[in-house]
């Protein structure tokens, strides 16, 4: 298996083995899955802003045209599957000529994301769909961009402000789960080292001793809704 492969296969959908290496395991487990869900929802053709290494692509299979997006960058451009690149203002597409926008774990990293959310209405064609995923509750991650949390109410807000309509919402991992979470990535920060060998063996006795916990709790917690990591948003422009 490539290193690209087992990366993807560890950290967006860990799966068995990654209940032993991947010490943020539940929480995404649970985006996964989620995610999943809401795919079921889009067809027609989709434009995946952020790309990355479109870790959900295999989900979207009612979809025959899925292009990669990323913003113009050296070091972007060495680690993602990108099939365009753009200036991070204008997206390099007609208006209303794209019928689904995927954004994943990006709209924090967004200074502006008014003029972000903007410019997808103008390229999606009316009723298109955006499916958006961004933290509530996490730590700061890929500094110094890193701009912004959001509440459900919040981003619902936002969607509404840009000519959306939301069509459902997810609070993933919620409850003492979320906190539990939360913990082990401290741990897994504060455990780090310059030797990667090591951090291998250290992830490993972390996954051990806590991804139990997490999946127990996981399981058996009541949920709470107003403390979760992260939005799961599927939305549709109504207007201009």
């Amino acid at each position: 298996m490539k290193n690209k492969d087992l990366y993807l296969k560890l950290n967006f959908y860990p799966g068995f083995l990654g209940f032993f290496f991947n010490p943020f395991y539940i929480s995404r487990t649970n985006l996964f899955n989620q995610v999943k869900v809401l795919s079921e929802y889009i067809e027609g053709n989709i434009v995946d802003i952020g790309c990355g290494l479109k870790p959900y692509k295999h989900f979207f299979t009612k979809s025959k045209k899925y292009i990669g997006v990323e913003i113009e960058d050296d070091k972007v451009q060495r680690n993602n599957f990108a099939d365009v690149y753009y200036d991070g203002k204008k997206l390099p597409f007609d208006s209303n000529s794209i019928e689904n926008i995927l954004t994943f774990q990006v709209l924090e990293h967004v200074f502006n994301p008014d003029i972000f959310l903007s410019e997808i209405n103008r390229v999606l064609k009316k009723d298109g769909n955006i499916l958006i995923t961004v933290p509530f509750m996490w730590d700061e991650h890929e500094q110094p961009y890193d701009y912004g949390r959001y509440s459900s109410f919040g981003i619902e807000d936002l969607l509404k402000k840009n000519g959306f309509e939301v069509l459902k919402k997810i609070k993933s991992t919620n409850g003492i789960v979320s906190i539990i979470q939360l913990f082990i990535g401290y741990v897994y920060k504060k455990t780090r080292t310059r030797f990667r060998i090591l951090n291998h063996i250290l992830s490993f006795i972390i996954c051990i001793l806590l991804n139990p916990i997490t999946l127990l709790f996981n399981l058996i917690s009541s949920k709470n809704g107003d403390i979760f990591l992260d939005n799961i948003v599927l939305a549709k422009k109504i207007s201009k």
